[in-house]
């Protein structure tokens, strides 16, 4: 037996479910149409209700990239191309995207994000040993880069615990392209 059909919402239900949504977490406008639509009683009444909330303020893309993009950034768990690919994901324009995170990561350092990052996940081991290992050391860079550190600044944090960091220079164009 599946799950029964929600019910459907006249605009006044569908703003208060609109409301409950927001309350519970932030969202995309995007995001929230995607929700209101199977709700929705007049698909119509999504664009009216995303319009009103746009207006009254409670629903704003720039808001959420730009807070969204600080959060991360402040973690230190994520570089730059990581946080830009959640919000596109999201569903927010490119151009808000881009320079909310551009200006997230404005005074930071990436390097010492990543070589942060790198002794945080490694921190029970030791790095020059473990990254000694070919095999450690190119699944070490591509976690770096899985997580949106640059490919330059993943190769000079792992260049302070292995020689062998500079053969991976010659993935650099090849990873950049992820």
């Amino acid at each position: 037996m599946g799950k029964k059909p929600a019910r459907l919402l006249e605009e006044p239900g569908l703003k208060d479910y609109a409301l409950r949504l927001l309350a519970a977490r932030a969202l995309t406008v995007a995001q929230l149409k995607q929700r209101l639509r199977p709700r929705a009683a007049d698909p119509a009444a999504v664009d009216r209700v995303v319009a009103w909330l746009k207006e009254y303020g409670a629903l704003d893309d720039r808001r959420f990239a730009e807070a969204f993009s600080s959060a991360r950034a402040a973690s230190g768990q994520f570089g730059r191309a990581r946080v830009l690919a959640e919000l596109v994901k999201r569903k927010v324009a490119s151009r808000v995207a881009e320079q909310a995170v551009r200006q997230a990561f404005r005074n930071l350092d990436e390097d010492r994000m990543a070589a942060e990052w790198l002794e945080r996940k490694y921190r029970n081991q030791d790095l020059a040993a473990l990254l000694a290992q070919p095999a450690r050391l190119a699944s070490a860079y591509r976690r770096l880069r899985h997580a949106g550190f640059s490919s330059g600044a993943a190769i000079r944090a792992l260049k302070r615990y292995s020689q062998q960091a500079e053969q991976l220079e010659g993935l650099e164009d090849g990873a950049d392209a992820e």
